[in-house]
Formats: C-alpha cells, structure tokens, sequence
C-alpha cells in the first residue's frame, strides 16, 4: 500500500500553544481547525510512495541536511490564505522567506529528483505557511460578506529550524494523522 509522504518543519510545543490560543478566540467560526499535533510547515508534498522508495528519501534528505545549518523562520502574521483566493480556504500562520530555507528547499528538491522516485518539483508558488484551519466553504458562504471577521493579526514569532521530518499523512474520516518516519538534524 502506498505511503503519502511530505517533509516538513515541525514546530516547538510553545508556538503550537500560541496557535491554539489564537483557535479558541475564534471558536464559533465555520472553520475545521487544525488539531496542536499537526501543526508544521510543509516544505515539499512528495506525493504516494511505495515501501521501497522510502530509504531512498531518507537517504536524499540526510544528504542535503549535512550540507546545510540551522537557521532561524520569523512567523510575521495570522491571515486568511491562500493570498488571492476567494473565497479563502485556510486560517494560516505566514512566514517570512529567508534565504536560507529557499536553498534548503531547492536543495532537497533537486535531490529528490536525482533519486527517481519519480517525484516532480512543483512550480506552484512557495509560501511559508502553518495552516490553522480550513474554512468550511459552505458554511462560509452563508455568513454576509461584512460579518466576515477580520482575523488579521501581525506576529513576531521565532523558529530555530535543527533539523527537517520527513512525515506519513493517513487520510481519516476524523482528520488526517501525521506520522513522523525520520528527524535529520541539519549540520
């Protein structure tokens, strides 16, 4: 059975606290929110894998974290995303891009390509994000369009970025479960 592999930047147990405070003061909203678990940065979708394509990704990924440092990502605002889509789909935490986390991205990418597991990049626009939760469109759809919170808030929170997962998502009824397989720490 295939594996929904991505890799991600999990967050410490304080932003994740942070976060729910913020959920709880919007408890009413038609959204499905993101459970404290869950909460990360998605650095690249890798897509479904088969068992033995999985050590290959181990590999490409321990390989690129060697050659990179720790480095830090400041979440600057709580917004609606993604930016120029109505109506909007998410609640999410952006990010500031930083020069550091584009090399590692571009890195891991252009590795995963090498080991042909048949992973394609994604030309889509990279934005910086830890999804909050997901607007219930239907629901949204029925609240008049000046009801509509402004949930705009800025933020000043630091990430130290030491090291990279590499994540299994299991689609449940309940909400997707994320499993991590391996944590590589970056030089």
């Amino acid at each position: 059975m295939p594996h929904r592999i991505f890799i991600a930047i999990n967050l410490p147990e304080n932003i994740k606290k942070t976060f729910l405070n913020y959920q709880a003061g919007l408890f009413d909203f038609p959204i499905k929110w993101t459970k404290k678990e869950n909460m990360h940065i998605t650095l690249i979708f890798i897509g479904y894998l088969k068992d033995e394509n999985i050590p290959k990704i181990c590999e490409a990924v321990k390989q690129v974290c060697a050659q990179h440092k720790s480095f830090k990502i400041n979440l600057n605002e709580i917004c609606y995303g993604p930016p120029q889509k109505l109506p909007p789909r998410m609640i999410w935490a952006k990010g500031e891009e930083s020069k550091e986390l584009i090399d590692l991205k571009t890195d891991l990418e252009k590795s995963l390509i090498e080991s042909k597991i048949g992973f394609t990049e994604d030309n889509k626009r990279f934005h910086i994000h830890i999804t909050l939760g997901r607007i219930k469109a239907w629901e949204w759809k029925r609240i008049e369009p000046e009801e509509r919170p402004d949930i705009t808030q800025e933020t000043d929170l630091d990430i130290d970025v030491n090291s990279i997962e590499i994540m299994e998502s299991k689609l449940k009824r309940s909400g997707p479960e994320y499993i991590q397989l391996l944590s590589v720490k970056l030089n």
